[in-house]
């Protein structure tokens, strides 16, 4: 089986700043706004070398993505940068009136979603954003692997016209994607082939896909496991591809598994092809203080959670 390598762990969102940066001196219409999280964002380059392209708006995440939809009107690109709670939550009205429904073309940019924000605690994660961006009509959702897939993320939605949430992480974690990588949003990246699984994985959950499916070789069972990187549009195709051969599916996320991946899946296979499907995400649930590793292991969000999920699926066939 193809086997992937990490050439080391490293944080998305830097990912994320590393490819602002690019921007930075490629795109002169990229702007870049920040709710007082310029360091947690990874925003120091860009506001140091463009520093008339860059905003402080500071604690007031409403006011700034209101402004973000009016620089739309003047031809700039923005790009918005808070923690995802903050990004999605606290701003959902000013999303939906003058972003989605508006058709603007801004980028919402979140750090530290998901569980593995870690000490912070439930205030400050959220696991329904995911649910939360889908829902908005026109909104692109896009959760990156790891620190290559992020910078290119952020490269390409540059590109595209019209809104888009990008989210991304706080913690190191394994870097295994192509740095030269071409990001094409809405397209399914299949990792490994197999036979007797589909494990359809988004976000921190794609290399523990890629761990699970090591140790289920070496068990005889033989898993496919897909990137799916884009939440919306999802890549229909590539998911009926692969169940059509392997007639069950596990899909993993750092998220709720209400409104989440596993659900957009199981509507494609409810009207495409009924398929067993387990679902690896937080079962309806507020996270808590803890280190990521330790809140990944209690909720069931690693490949340990993904192997007996796989096993379980594969004896519904």
């Amino acid at each position: 089986m193809k086997t992937y390598t990490n050439t080391g762990n490293k944080d998305t969102r830097s990912g994320f700043g590393a490819g602002l940066t690019e921007l930075g001196q490629t795109n002169e219409n990229v702007v870049a706004l920040c709710a007082d999280l310029i360091g947690s964002l990874k925003m120091d380059d860009f506001k140091a070398n463009h520093p008339e392209r860059f905003f402080q708006i500071g604690i007031a995440e409403a006011n700034m993505i209101g402004i973000a939809a009016g620089m739309t009107i003047g031809g700039k690109i923005p790009f918005t940068g808070t923690f995802a709670n903050f990004s999605t939550g606290r701003v959902y009205d000013q999303i939906r009136q003058s972003v989605a429904y508006s058709d603007k073309n801004v980028k919402i940019c979140a750090s530290h979603a998901g569980i593995t924000l870690g000490e912070d605690g439930a205030t400050h994660q959220i696991l329904e954003d995911i649910g939360l961006m889908k829902m908005l009509p026109g909104m692109t959702v896009i959760n990156t692997c790891d620190y290559n897939q992020t910078k290119a993320a952020t490269i390409a939605i540059a590109k595209h016209e019209g809104p888009v949430y990008l989210r991304f992480g706080r913690p190191k974690v394994a870097n295994f994607t192509d740095e030269n990588q071409t990001f094409e949003i809405g397209k399914a990246s299949q990792l490994t082939e197999g036979t007797d699984v589909t494990i359809v994985a988004t976000g921190h959950l794609v290399w523990e896909a890629l761990e699970a499916s090591k140790v289920l070789h070496e068990q005889g069972i033989s898993a496919e496991v897909i990137n799916i990187h884009t939440i919306k549009p999802l890549d229909s195709d590539a998911i009926l591809k692969s169940v059509a051969k392997t007639k069950c599916i596990v899909t993993a996320e750092e998220h709720n598994y209400l409104g989440g991946l596993g659900e957009s899946v199981a509507r494609v296979l409810a009207l495409h092809q009924p398929t067993p499907q387990e679902f690896v995400a937080t079962n309806d649930t507020f996270g808590e203080s803890g280190t990521p590793a330790q809140l990944m292991e209690k909720y069931g969000l690693n490949s340990k959670a993904i192997i007996e999920k796989t096993k379980k699926v594969i004896s519904r066939k």
